[in-house]
């Protein structure tokens, strides 16, 4: 019996702009911008306005930055590291954004968001663990790589 698989076709990453993570981030960035931070009451301009505005830009920017950095031993982890923690920073303003000014935003649109920045906080988790595979097989080819297995891997 002949076992037909389907291989699904592996896109190669030229740029930043082929990451998956990089164009969610910057799709969610331009809804923030146009669709929550325009709405927020003028006394949160220099607080939660601020904040938003600030975090959603930096995701995309700081993968773009990592991704110029990829040879670096250290560079790219550490702004992988830091698209992770201001895409946790954007979960948390939007809940808040949500949750405090209901009337002023919509509460859907949050929520899709917050799913947004949630799975792309994992998507960069895994591409820094992809990462450090990779760059071990290629500094060490005759080694056996060793399985990362994060106890506090998100999912």
């Amino acid at each position: 019996m002949v076992r037909v698989t389907k291989v699904e076709e592996i896109k190669r990453i030229t740029s930043f702009r082929d990451l998956e993570v990089y164009q969610n981030t910057y799709k969610a960035m331009i809804g923030v911008m146009k669709e929550i931070v325009p709405k927020l009451p003028e006394k949160e301009k220099y607080d939660l306005t601020d904040q938003l505005s600030r975090a959603c830009k930096a995701v995309p920017r700081l993968i773009a930055e990592g991704y110029a950095k990829k040879h670096q031993r250290a560079g790219f982890h550490k702004y992988i590291d830091d698209s992770m923690a201001e895409c946790n920073e954007m979960i948390v303003s939007l809940s808040q954004a949500r949750d405090i000014y209901p009337t002023y935003v919509d509460a859907n649109l949050c929520d899709q968001l917050i799913d947004a920045y949630d799975k792309s906080g994992r998507q960069l988790y895994k591409l820094g663990v992809s990462w450090m595979n990779f760059k071990r097989r290629i500094v060490s080819p005759n080694i056996e790589p060793h399985s990362v297995e994060a106890k506090d891997s998100p999912e």
